[in-house]
């Protein structure tokens, strides 16, 4: 019973283990304001920001190839990525391009530790430079924010919330329809947007639910979606090793911490006191945290590499006159006074796993053919008795032009000799740049063919404009005898 501490009087269990930084020990929610340190890594990482603010906004806007640089067409099922596009037919190209993905942040992270989430990550991007500093011009610094969310509802502390919350649904729409565009192009947006919504009441029913994730995700969920959600945090543990690069606090330099003056502080420099370790234990690296860890407790998975606890502890350093560096980038290897290695067994494994990938990718790429060919049979009787006698299946010719450039092609019989192709339309069929087409064709046979089998493996040659000439097989049925 030692362990319930006033359990009749608060209803919690009074444990020394360590719970989450944004959640109280009875498991309420705990808001967190951390103040800006604008130092020399704020303004490096204010400029990667908006550079990949621009860039989230420009993909889908930009043109490569005449396609979106970024375009993921479930409904149409084409993805174009930077030039390339890719289609269902497309499995092992996509399968390759995903395991290259993940092999590259596996190595990514083993070198550099969690730098993505706190230099490009959008969740952290949008965050931490679009939608904080808009709180703090609406509502003001962090101290007047707490001190007024504490307090009681008033007019001043309303009109404010609701203005800030009118800003942020103008700015959730906004991002809405950039996520958006990815998937169905901003040509098509733009003109939905011009229409009423019951044109298009599925696409209105998706920018709304959209809206409102985004609205939720900056306006209340915020940081716990690194901290909670975020599977990448749960993974890095078996990513990062000690020679990966990390945002960490010096203990041997900064301990034992203490509380004390600058004055104090010289006269541990001169002899005059008992020498202690830099720190000064002004918490200024727990109050600029935007997900409200103590990076003096050592790596912990909410640590996002910010660098916001570098540049706040800097800055202290500066006013103390003491060097910089008690928290910076370095590894745990470097900070237990052994050497760093950047050349080291996974870094090797990773870097050749992912060039043999990559390699697999790119040959299946460049030896991938010009057009995509299927032939099926059309829905219906396998087969049909012409008034002549001869034997008929109706086919469905599926051709996708793979290639930037506008082609034609005919359909031509290879075998059986007797064998006769009538196109349902236009003998030949024209294609437009990635467009693809579905054409019937009318296949027939003499009886004579079917004399001792109910079926026949037949070939037929697709030739197109530009010199291509690709062949397909298909079974063809006829009456058993």
């Amino acid at each position: 019973m030692s362990n319930f501490v006033g359990l009749e009087e608060v209803g919690v269990l009074e444990s020394p283990e360590e719970v989450l930084s944004t959640m109280t020990r009875d498991g309420r929610r705990k808001w967190l304001y951390p103040t800006p340190s604008k130092g020399t890594y704020y303004y490096q990482r204010l400029w990667v920001g908006w550079g990949l603010i621009a860039l989230f906004v420009a993909l889908p806007l930009l043109k490569i190839g005449g396609q979106p640089a970024v375009l993921l067409d479930f409904v149409r099922r084409e993805f174009a990525l930077f030039g390339m596009t890719f289609y269902p037919t497309d499995t092992l190209l996509l399968l390759l391009l995903l395991i290259a993905s993940f092999l590259f942040i596996i190595l990514f992270t083993a070198l550099l530790g969690r730098v993505w989430c706190g230099w490009g990550c959008p969740q952290t991007v949008y965050l931490e430079y679009v939608f904080r500093p808009i709180e703090r011009w609406i509502e003001g610094k962090e101290h007047v924010r707490k001190r007024r969310d504490e307090g009681p509802w008033t007019f001043d502390k309303a009109w404010r919330k609701a203005a800030k919350f009118v800003v942020y649904l103008g700015l959730s729409l906004a991002l809405a329809h950039v996520f958006v565009a990815y998937f169905v192009g901003w040509e098509r947006l733009s003109g939905w947007m011009l229409e009423p919504p019951s044109a298009h009441w599925g696409f209105f029913v998706l920018m709304a639910a959209t809206t409102g994730l985004i609205l939720f995700d900056f306006g209340y969920f915020r940081e716990q979606m690194c901290t909670i959600t975020c599977p990448y945090a749960r993974i890095q543990s078996v990513l990062v090793d000690p020679d990966s690069l990390i945002v960490s606090y010096d203990p041997t330099r900064g301990e034992p911490r203490a509380r004390r003056s600058k004055k104090k502080i010289a006269e541990e420099d001169a002899g005059l006191r008992p020498a202690l370790g830099d720190c000064i234990d002004c918490y200024a690296c727990v109050r600029t945290c935007p997900t409200g860890i103590d990076i003096r407790e050592g790596l912990q998975m909410e640590c996002i590499a910010c660098t916001q606890c570098i540049d706040a502890c800097d800055a202290i350093m500066d006013k103390i006159d003491k060097p910089r560096g008690l928290i910076r980038y370095t590894s745990e290897n470097a900070l237990e006074g052994r050497q760093t290695r950047i050349l080291r067994p996974r870094v090797f494994l990773y870097t050749g796993l992912l060039l043999a990938v990559s390699t697999l990718f790119t040959v299946a790429l460049t030896t991938r053919g010009g057009y995509d060919l299927n032939v099926g049979r059309v829905v219906g009787e396998p087969f049909t008795v012409l008034h002549d006698g001869r034997i008929a299946n109706r086919l469905r010719f599926r051709v996708r032009n793979q290639r930037p450039e506008a082609a034609t092609f005919t359909i031509q019989p290879v075998a059986p000799e007797a064998m006769q192709v009538t196109v349902v339309g236009p003998p030949e069929t024209a294609l437009a740049p990635q467009e693809m087409k579905r054409v019937e064709a009318w296949v027939t046979l003499p009886p004579a063919a079917f004399a001792t089998t109910p079926s026949r493996d037949a070939r037929f040659r697709l030739v197109f404009s530009d010199g291509t000439a690709e062949e397909v097989s298909f079974v063809l049925l006829g009456p058993s005898r």
